[in-house]
């Protein structure tokens, strides 16, 4: 055994110890347990892992190390889920459900981190620079402005700017009128939104301006007469329209939540505009499916070097979701109507496995894939393992869903809609807690086996365990003896 190892056991003999010998019965546990867990860890993310306010996705154990989607240093939080919007709407359930207020005081830090990392296109990026070398290369809206700008393309991809909006939307839902700094940052960013947005309701991959609307608005999905087998090496292919990564159902969600929220009918009239690009964009026949990116003659088209013109398996299945959910909010049935066509294709390209390729050839139903050095190929023997070139395959609960929308009673889209639009609502299993408060070190920290980048395997500190354990544990406490 390790010293580190060693040490590590102690700590969770120590704190199972400190709760008694009957922390395994659900009965055992009392909510002042679980509460004096549930502080200690807020203190400890907020104080100690906190820096600027935001987060990453995780730490070393001795916190001298930290990664998002590259190692960061002390300066860099990131906003690309599960990192500084995440925790934050961790932190801000916490208090609603407890009025903790630490809780609080760390949901104001990370909404207030967003803001500072917000660009002067009204979104973001992946993440937040602090330190100020770093910071002077990039457009931060709320920084004075500099000869030379800076980087200032919005994403949504990977729902970057939507996850952000998100967690500010429902901070400043929460504290109305409190914090005139987050209100105005959201308020900017989902106007930056509706002014990306194409005349025919699509959106890029991100933005560096508003939407140019000289773009054709109403044309149909269509097969290229022919396509390049090699990669063109597109520079701004990001201003295309785009699906990959949930680009416009994480948007649709994030525009129907400010019509909740805020009241304004203007970002359900974009969120339906967007739904109806989506119908436009259905391939037709032989593959009345989604293509992951098209050009402006809606056209499947080349984005980075491993995503060819194709149809995709897993964007189709986002959209189908989409679909169904903008029907039980608008009970317009023209969103159901391209899904059953749509989920027979699935089904007729399901591979022996029963998963879905990623992409699928145009008008061949034949899956694509890549090797190593990035050459085309039907072959699967040796795709690149950065990427997924196979996704699971929902088309069966997908087509259940559909079938059910399909007849479903007055009492049924109702349950529908509550799903789709109440508040978030966390469950806390009495077992689940006391593993949960078992788990957690003298620091207030769960620690995991991990690591950091390429150094070796050791031991983390997750924030999305963090976010999860959290919520249990709040829920457990606000909830009625």
């Amino acid at each position: 055994m390790t010293r580190n190892s060693g040490r590590r056991e102690f700590l969770a003999l120590t704190a199972l110890a400190s709760l008694g010998r009957g922390l395994c019965f659900a009965a055992s546990l009392d909510k002042a347990q679980a509460r004096a867990a549930l502080e200690k860890a807020v203190g400890f993310f907020v104080d100690r892992i906190a820096r600027h306010g935001g987060y990453v996705y995780k730490y070393s154990d001795d916190l001298a190390h930290s990664q998002g989607e590259v190692v960061t240093g002390p300066d860099t939080v990131w906003v690309q889920p599960p990192g500084t919007p995440e925790v934050g709407q961790a932190l801000l359930d916490v208090f609603e459900m407890t009025q903790l207020p630490k809780a609080r005081e760390g949901a104001l830090a990370a909404a207030r981190c967003l803001v500072r990392g917000q660009l002067r296109s009204g979104g973001w990026t992946d993440k937040i620079e602090f330190a100020p070398e770093a910071r002077s290369k990039i457009a931060y809206r709320i920084d004075p402005p500099r000869k030379k700008p800076g980087f200032d393309v919005s994403t949504f991809d990977d729902d970057k700017t939507q996850s952000a909006v998100r967690f500010l939307l429902h901070f400043d839902h929460a504290f109305p009128g409190e914090f005139a700094d987050v209100h105005e940052s959201v308020t900017f960013a989902l106007e930056s939104i509706l002014k990306s947005q194409y005349p025919n309701g699509g959106f890029a991959q991100g933005w560096a301006e508003p939407a140019g609307s000289s773009k054709p608005a109403d044309p149909k999905a269509r097969y290229p007469e022919t396509w390049s087998r090699t990669w063109p090496a597109y520079k701004e292919y990001w201003r295309y329209y785009t699906f990959n990564d949930g680009n416009v159902d994480r948007t649709i969600e994030t525009l129907l939540l400010a019509t909740r929220l805020t009241g304004d009918p203007k970002y359900r009239d974009a969120a339906i505009r967007a739904g109806d690009f989506v119908l436009a964009a259905q391939m037709p026949a032989p593959q009345p499916a989604w293509a992951q990116q098209s050009d402006f003659e809606m056209q499947p088209v080349w984005a980075r070097k491993f995503e060819p013109p194709a149809i995709s398996g897993g964007e189709s299945q986002r959209l189908i979701e989409t679909l169904m959910n903008l029907y039980v909010v608008t009970d317009d049935k023209k969103y159901l109507r391209p899904i059953s066509l749509a989920l027979d294709w699935l089904d007729r390209v399901a591979l022996p496995d029963g998963r879905l390729a990623r992409f699928y050839e145009l008008k061949t139903d034949r899956p694509l894939y890549f090797t190593r050095s990035y050459e085309l190929t039907y072959d699967d023997s040796d795709v690149p393992t950065h990427y997924a070139f196979k996704v699971g395959n929902r088309a069966k609960s997908l087509r259940k869903r559909f079938e059910t929308l399909m007849n479903a009673s007055d009492k049924e889209m109702a349950r529908q809609r509550d799903k789709i639009e109440r508040s978030k609502s966390f469950e806390a299993d009495p077992a689940d807690v006391a593993k949960i408060v078992g788990s957690i070190d003298l620091r207030g920290a769960w620690v995991e086996p991990g690591k950091i980048d390429k150094r070796p395997a050791g031991s983390v500190i997750s924030s999305v365990t963090f976010c999860e354990n959290v919520r249990t544990l709040a829920a457990y406490v606000g909830s009625n003896p």
